[in-house]
């Protein structure tokens, strides 16, 4: 018998040619970096496709098959029964079939619940964390939930499989003429409207048109495909692609649904066209084009092959709208996302305690790590001795709050602190090596100063990060801290970021505070 590790993970969704395979394959992307961080998978599935088995399969995942009607009490009943048989604390649900009462149950076996939306369809949100990875999703769509719920939203919480790691930093070359199609249209594609648009293409008047047309592994109209793509040598036909992030940089544009793909070509900067395929693909698409992402050119139910040739043929003649698209959408994303939502699940009791005596040279050792020197204000190694000195120093300090943070098994995973002056705190913060990047960062602020201004007299946080710090710099504006300009701090020029406490009428209570900082100075400052 297989032994199962204790940080198993269960993941409930479904695959099939009526609902697609979206939900699994964005779900194997979680799974994945799970896996990375040496945890065991198990997904549970009621519908399923002989594709997506193979591949959960050859990706060493194991799947159990539910013989409960989804979203049915049962359903609920026997998923936290293999939960609990697999000793697993996480359940993540991803499907539309899933409601507010699916979620309750779940909540109710004593599971921690990862709920995976787009829409936010359902009546209330009971789950631990909810997702909604889509560049419209907003905390509005969410407003009836529980007050312990968190909220993961946006493109940086985008779910890119292993196959897209190592490409953020490609950079896509822009031709004065494109010439080089992909056409996608997600994994089962039930009307078969990749036919129409081969049919599109076939209008295309471009010189030397080649097309590649990736059609996924449960889609039922291939042999239909293959005959097409047989009468026209132009087009090459790829079933169940291995290799996307490849034919992706191949290509100098894409015809696609609104699906997880987006994400995907979003990260190697695609310029795309985009047909909605469903209800849940058409906000996603008209966002996408809002932004200048993408062009979006209407539903499958109502696109003509006439105007998908149009919108094909222009875009390639214009190299002017391919680098525009490129770049809008490659400022989108940054292809980790599947690290922060794994993280989130991981790392989700973080909590703070009070800096000790005994900490002394764990701090010594973060600050004088070699990620962190260069971004500091003082760059040079700190002796012993003097960090010595300070730390004792900030011990005794009233107005010096000195906190750990630590994970559930209490393994330190960074510092943060505060120095307060009167109504004003500067705010600092460096994470161990394994939790950064993680997006833990904003988290740990949020916390961090809501409960500041809570329990002290502050009512402006400032932050000074040097120029070269992007991950601070990006962390701050995500944070709503306002950019004040470049101002000097200890002979270096730094941007100052400013937090207002907009709350009034409120008394601060007693001065044992539970602060967190964010920032790029150190304790030579």
């Amino acid at each position: 018998m297989v032994r199962i590790p204790a940080n198993t993970l269960v993941i409930r969704a479904d695959a099939s040619i009526a609902i697609a395979t979206g939900h699994v394959m964005r779900c194997l992307a979680l799974a994945q970096a799970w896996q990375d961080t040496g945890g065991y998978v198990v997904f549970a599935m009621a519908e399923s496709t002989p594709s997506i088995d193979a591949r959960l399969q050859s990706e060493g995942m194991e799947f159990v098959r539910l013989q409960a009607d989804p979203n049915s009490a049962k359903d609920a009943t026997d998923t936290a029964a293999l939960a609990h048989d697999r000793d697993a604390a996480w359940v993540v649900a991803d499907g539309y079939r899933f409601d507010s009462e699916y979620q309750l149950n779940l909540k109710n076996s004593g599971l921690k619940l990862l709920f995976v939306d787009d829409m936010g369809q359902c009546t209330h949100y009971f789950a631990d964390l909810v997702l909604n990875q889509n560049v419209h999703a907003s905390e509005r769509m969410y407003a009836n939930r529980e007050s312990s719920t968190r909220l993961l939203l946006g493109s940086g919480f985008a779910m890119l499989r292993r196959d897209f790691k190592g490409w953020s930093e490609w950079k896509r070359e822009i031709n004065p003429k494109g010439s080089k199609v992909l056409v996608t249209m997600g994994g089962s594609d039930p009307c078969n409207v990749t036919a129409l648009v081969l049919e599109a293409l076939d209008q295309v008047h471009v010189n030397d048109l080649q097309v590649i047309a990736v059609v996924g592994g449960s889609n039922p109209n291939v042999d239909v495909l293959k005959r097409f793509a047989s009468q026209s040598p132009a087009t090459r036909f790829v079933r169940d692609a291995a290799n996307m992030p490849e034919l992706m940089a191949w290509a100098d544009i894409a015809v696609s649904a609104a699906g997880s793909t987006c994400a995907e070509m979003r990260l190697l900067g695609l310029p795309a066209i985009l047909i909605d395929l469903a209800e849940n693909q058409t906000q996603v698409a008209h966002e996408l084009n809002r932004r200048r992402a993408a062009i979006h050119i209407g539903s499958s139910r109502e696109v003509t092959a006439a105007q998908i040739a149009d919108a094909v043929e222009s875009l390639l003649l214009s190299k002017g709208d391919r680098m525009s698209l490129s770049q809008h959408s490659r400022e989108l994303i940054d292809g980790i996302g599947a690290d922060r939502v794994a993280a989130a699940i991981r790392y989700g009791d973080l909590r703070l305690r009070r800096v000790a005596e005994n900490d002394c040279r764990q701090l010594w050792e973060w600050a004088n790590d070699p990620e962190i020197r260069p971004v500091s204000f003082d760059t040079e190694p700190i002796p012993w001795t003097r960090h010595v000195e300070w730390f004792n120093s900030k011990l005794c300090d009233p107005d010096a709050v000195l906190y750990l943070v630590v994970d559930a098994q209490e393994t330190p995973a960074g510092q943060v602190r505060f120095q307060i002056n009167d109504v004003r705190a500067a705010v600092s913060i460096s994470l161990a090596r394994p939790f950064r990047g993680k997006g833990l960062g904003t988290r740990i602020l949020a916390m961090a100063t809501e409960e500041l201004f809570r329990a002290s007299a502050v009512r402006q946080i400032d932050a000074y990060v040097k120029p070269n710090n992007l991950q601070s710099l990006r962390l701050f504006a995500r944070a709503g801290y306002a950019n004040k300009g470049i101002e000097i701090m200890s002979g270096h020029p730094a941007v100052h970021f400013i937090l207002e406490n907009k709350t009034t009428g409120r008394e601060p209570q007693a001065r044992e505070i539970n602060l967190v900082r964010l920032c790029a100075m150190d304790e030579n400052e």
